[in-house]
């Protein structure tokens, strides 16, 4: 009975432990193309990255992304866009770049600006009406799971949402702006792993030394 216990306990820890840290970072502004072909994002800044927070008027970086072709529901009222998987982007993107002495003090980077997350769209990405459709200016949500790599080479994975609204409601333009976005990555903890596979092993070594006793 006491073996079972350990083992579920064990089964309930992985999951946390294999994914311990996040880094959660916000981005304003920049342009969107929007079209049936995919909305695509260049120059949205960097607001904050972790504990880091860009003065008034500044920023930290940029952040751009790609999206895949709208896969259900249109471009108006809303509906989803194509994704990639966690080992094929599929012509999706979502890319962070670092700018200033900040970024080259965290990354130990002598150059700026620096990849600090290099990656892309993972599943389906949901396209949300948020504003009633008769509206002169159109509001509408971004969401879905990003999968990538860090300036560091960990690979993480998270979750963007992305408030956008469009200019005159004019999507047959594909023009928008990004009024609020934040984003989410989860970092594989490696100590915290040693520490599971070390225990592991100790209660491995316990039964062990119990079936060889009885």
């Amino acid at each position: 009975m006491r073996r079972v216990l350990v083992l579920a306990l064990l089964a309930l820890v992985l999951p946390l432990a294999a994914w311990a840290d996040t880094i959660t970072f916000t981005n304003q502004f920049g342009s969107i193309n929007i079209s049936n072909t995919g909305i695509s994002s260049i120059g949205s800044q960097l607001l904050t990255w972790g504990t880091a927070s860009a003065a008034p008027g500044h920023s930290l970086g940029t952040l751009s992304f790609t999206t895949g072709a709208l896969a259900t529901g249109t471009l108006r009222y809303g509906g989803t866009f194509a994704g990639g998987t966690t080992t094929a982007a599929d012509g999706t993107s979502f890319d962070v770049m670092g700018i200033g002495k900040w970024a080259k003090n965290l990354t130990g980077s002598k150059t700026s600006p620096v990849a600090l997350f290099t990656g892309w769209f993972v599943g389906p990405i949901d396209w949300t009406l948020t504003s009633a459709p008769g509206k002169k200016n159109l509001t509408y949500v971004l969401s879905g799971d990003i999968y990538g790599e860090l300036w560091n080479g960990r690979f993480v994975k998270g979750v963007t949402t992305q408030n956008i609204y469009t200019v005159n409601g004019q999507l047959t333009q594909g023009i928008g702006h990004i009024r609020m976005g934040s984003s989410t990555v989860t970092v594989p903890e490696p100590g915290t792993l040693g520490l599971l596979g070390t225990g592991l092993v100790g209660i491995a070594g316990i039964f062990r030394r119990k079936r060889i006793g009885t």
